[in-house]
């Protein structure tokens, strides 16, 4: 549990040395699990995700994001490298294997949901007093097949309510609680220069104390002298022999890529090329500001022939609809989009593979 928690911190971006230095039996750091649980809140709104994530849905939702800057930061702060080091190659193999065979399981289930839920809309259009919705989710149509499963829908629906009344609460004592952090950041800082510093003075005074008590102490503190002066020649001219190479790899480098960006120079014009062409795409949508969707979504079945619809109400939408169809426009136009990436990325792979491959001596390389 221990181990899973500093992984799952890590995993966030929280990366402080002293949490992960805490022993593995949990008898220590309370005061830094509770820097940590703050971080969370403070970054991740922990609680803001708790509560969407425990909120009793009574209507059928689906999640819609048309996002994209979000996977681009992931993307960059997955980058960095972890703190167990390399992975073999066949296993991340077996692991995208895997996760390929579970995603299509998902979309079949998905797929086969999307049918029971466009029945269930069907078979109850019409029965809904509010007209704007006109049938029933599966959570009401449940109750309506086993009314005494109420008490446990308004069990729920109380605890939600409890929830948010302590959500509401600790809104308004929140101030508080971050001055108080405020003076733990303190308390920890002082008690860290203090050690700091108390560490120095062992140092410093362990040597004489040995000098005084030993006899022979003086000729070895000789010679631990004469080895440090030693040392700290070498270190010298290891620092001039790496300054040396780096410049001298630097030159190698500098020269190596005034021969490469000419070949570079052809594959620049085709990216640019193709981005000239997407800004005219976008351009020729006539849509300056996209308005971009996160989040949950109410499913409502509506009929393509509105007059056939009980009534003027019936036919009335909320201004903040969303029709399936655009979204499904929004997500093809996104895909193509990045077809085309993954194949300008394909193809400016294979020919960095074919530059590697050339350079290499008595190497046979077969492009897949």
């Amino acid at each position: 549990q221990v181990r899973f928690v500093k992984w799952a911190l890590w995993y966030h971006g929280y990366s402080r040395p002293q949490l992960q230095r805490l022993p593995a039996d949990g008898s220590t750091g309370s005061r830094e699990l509770l820097l940590a649980f703050s971080w969370l809140l403070h970054s991740l709104g922990l609680l803001e995700q708790l509560l969407a994530r425990g909120r009793v849905q009574t209507g059928d939702e689906t999640s819609v994001c048309t996002c994209e800057d979000e996977l681009a930061s992931r993307q960059e702060g997955a980058s960095a490298p972890g703190p167990e080091g390399r992975v073999d190659a066949r296993y991340l193999q077996w692991l995208h294997g895997r996760l390929r065979l579970q995603w299509c399981s998902l979309h079949a289930q998905h797929q086969e949901q999307c049918k029971l839920l466009h029945k269930i809309h069907l078979f109850t259009s019409g029965s809904h007093m509010d007209q704007n919705l006109g049938h029933f989710s599966v959570t009401e149509t449940d109750l309506i097949r086993q009314p005494e499963n109420y008490k446990q829908l308004l069990q729920l629906l109380e605890s939600e309510t409890m929830q948010l009344e302590a959500f509401l609460e600790w809104k308004q004592l929140e101030p508080v609680y971050w001055q108080w952090m405020e003076t733990v950041l303190d308390n920890m800082a002082e008690e860290g220069n203090m050690c700091e510093s108390q560490d120095a003075e062992v140092e410093e005074s362990s040597l004489p104390e040995v000098t005084s008590c030993c006899p022979w102490a003086a000729k070895l503190s000789g010679q631990m002298d004469r080895l440090s002066r030693e040392l700290l020649a070498l270190q010298e001219q290891l620092q001039q022999l790496v300054a040396q190479r780096q410049a001298a790899w630097g030159q190698k480098v500098a020269a190596r890529e005034e021969l490469q960006r000419e070949r570079f120079s052809a594959t620049a014009r085709k990216l640019q090329e193709s981005v000239d062409i997407k800004l005219r795409a976008l351009s020729s949508l006539g849509a300056p500001k996209r308005n971009e969707r996160h989040g949950p979504c109410r499913l409502v079945l509506r009929s393509k022939h509105p007059a056939s619809r009980r009534g003027s109400e019936g036919s009335r939408e909320p201004a903040a609809a969303l029709r399936a169809a655009e979204v499904s426009r929004e997500l093809q136009v996104r895909q193509a989009s990045l077809q085309r990436e993954l194949q300008q990325l394909r193809q400016e792979c294979r020919h960095r593979l074919e530059e590697i491959a050339e350079g290499l001596e008595g190497v046979i390389c077969i492009s897949p």
